[in-house]
């Protein structure tokens, strides 16, 4: 695995004054990443095509006002919580925790204020950029001081990793994730035309009219939900959930052990991205949320013109013992790798 390089620079500031930096990494192969020390944010990813043409298939904005101001998570680290815990409230331990509600009933994403929302501390250490983070004892509600690092790295193979660690001094959930929505024909194409995915995942968690897992581990085999084989993306997201395509979690394989789990394809271009993981489910979702929002180049983003893979413990998991656990205690360890390899069909 060559060394790219890393080069910084300051993209903007917060609201109250601090200053936002952005490191871009570049490979041999023409890949271009960059990222914030502000949510550990990918702003852009640009990959060239079977032409040779390079486009950034990943959605963002221009400037740090867009982020401030109207980004659904594009590009962030999710914590402490990705997703959805339904009520907003858990009980650990024979203590009953209440969590800011920010999605309907729900508390989503880390709350009010999550990992997404605030500046990481760098480190450069050769061809990684180590963002570190320390939560204090009762952000967001949630209990313990979590300290978490990110770490990222791009390959002349085309692999872009992030490895995540966290560590805290009172039991507490944890579930990280990068939340990047894609766009393999570029970012600002209007739909996910061309797309063919494949998603091992033998089963999947149906969902409530609240967006919360049931509780079911329900197969794969005979339903829609069925990525195993490859399968063009927009026709099959007309048949989940009314029409209103994926917002579910993949049941991947036991976590631990680093394993391909995803490919999509856009036959256009030729791009084609692959996704492996140590976590246990993988969230598949097609946008359908995503109100029109003016991003990079001035491009409107509409309902249905990305894709979020998002590897990550399943949903909801304090509810539901039978989920691989999610609670990390103070002699624990959290880790996670996942990466995403970017390249051209055969």
């Amino acid at each position: 695995m060559s060394a790219s390089s890393i080069t910084r620079d300051t993209f903007g500031n917060t609201k109250d004054g601090k200053e936002v930096h952005r490191f871009t990494f570049t490979n041999k192969n023409k890949i271009t990443i960059r990222v914030l020390d502000y949510g550990c944010i990918i702003t852009d990813i640009l990959v060239p095509d079977k032409n040779g043409e390079v486009k950034d298939v990943n959605l963002g904005f221009d400037d740090m006002e867009g982020y401030l101001t109207r980004s659904p998570y594009f590009g962030a680290v999710i914590g402490r919580v990705a997703n959805r815990i339904a009520g907003g409230k858990f009980s650990l331990d024979g203590q009953d925790v209440q969590l800011p509600v920010n999605n309907g009933p729900n508390c989503l994403h880390g709350g009010v204020r999550g990992f997404d929302k605030v500046i990481w501390d760098t480190t450069v250490d050769g061809n990684r950029l180590i963002l570190r983070y320390v939560s204090a004892d009762n952000e967001e509600c949630f209990p313990g001081e979590v300290t978490t690092t990110v770490s990222y790295q791009l390959s002349d193979d085309n692999v872009f990793s992030i490895e995540y660690t966290a560590t805290t001094t009172k039991a507490t959930p944890i579930n990280l994730t990068n939340h990047a929505y894609f766009n393999l024909a570029g970012q600002g194409s209007s739909d996910l035309d061309g797309h063919v995915i494949q998603l091992l995942g033998d089963h999947y968690l149906p969902l409530d009219e609240n967006t919360i897992p049931t509780g079911e581990v329900m197969a794969v085999e005979g339903t829609p939900m069925d990525l195993r084989k490859p399968v063009p993306l927009r026709e099959r997201m007309k048949e989940v959930n009314g029409g209103l395509g994926f917002d579910h979690n993949f049941c991947v394989g036991d976590g631990g052990k680093l394993k391909f789990v995803a490919r999509v394809e856009h036959m256009p271009s030729g791009r084609v991205m692959d996704v492996c993981t140590t976590e246990p489910g993988l969230q598949c979702y097609t946008s359908k949320n995503l109100k029109p929002t003016l991003g990079k180049g001035g491009v409107t983003y509409q309902q249905f013109s990305a894709f979020c893979l998002e590897a990550q413990h399943y949903p909801d998991s304090v509810h539901h013992s039978h989920f691989p656990n999610s609670i990390l205690r103070p002699d624990e360890l959290y880790q996670q790798t996942t990466t995403y390899k970017f390249g051209l069909k055969d």
